[in-house]
């Protein structure tokens, strides 16, 4: 743990603070067990900003993304936390994967895109059926964009379906969830080092 490393959680809650979210519960559930690895980190609301449609880095007028970007920059590790709804990611991380587009063409000082040797994971709940298509969506395109993915990068909570039930209502996190999340912070701690240490080589 020698490496200090640090994570970023977007939580793409259709709800702003100070609203609960389901979604921001289990965010802050990978940031404590990446903790446990000597990694730090924040949670960002989107909903909070003012992310404007497009895929610049600034898209001019008020738009905030570019303080959302900077701290992408400044983490080792991402998260990507997102609410199902009507079976797909929310219209908030489709808008995260839509402006993070922006930096296929951004390269560091040896011309290697910029997102070269950060990791990502990412955290699905909801009420319904979806979260395998989701995961499988947002690795995707994150792994597009240049971010690196671990094994078994992901956890997720679905509810049975029409019968409503909130994950941050639960009264204990269940079993199956804890170990994703132990496993998914585990990996992405390890890789996270491995890249630091050594960089993908410039092409």
């Amino acid at each position: 743990m020698e490496t200090s490393l640090k994570a970023v959680a977007l939580v793409c809650s259709l709800n702003a603070s100070p609203a609960e979210s389901s979604s921001d519960h289990i965010a802050r559930q990978v940031l404590d067990e990446l903790g446990t690895h000597g990694i730090e980190g924040e949670t960002v609301r989107v909903a909070d900003y003012d992310v404007r449609p497009g895929v610049d880095d600034d898209m001019g007028d008020g738009d905030q993304w570019p303080q959302i970007l900077d701290k992408i920059r400044a983490s080792d590790v991402l998260i990507l936390a997102t609410p199902t709804w009507v079976g797909h990611m929310s219209s908030i991380a489709q808008r995260v994967l839509e402006r993070l587009d922006g930096q296929l063409s951004a390269t560091d000082e040896q011309g290697r895109p910029a997102m070269f040797g950060k990791v990502a994971v990412s955290a699905v709940v909801g009420n319904e059926d979806g979260a395998h298509k989701i995961v499988a969506d947002t690795f995707q395109g994150l792994n597009d964009i240049g971010f690196t993915i671990p094994a078994q990068g992901c956890t997720y909570w679905n509810h049975e379906a029409m019968n409503p039930k909130d994950y941050k209502d639960l009264d204990e996190t269940p079993s199956a969830v804890s170990a994703t999340i132990s496993t998914l912070s585990a990996n992405a701690a390890h890789l996270a080092r491995l890249l630091r240490s050594a960089q993908y080589p410039a092409v």
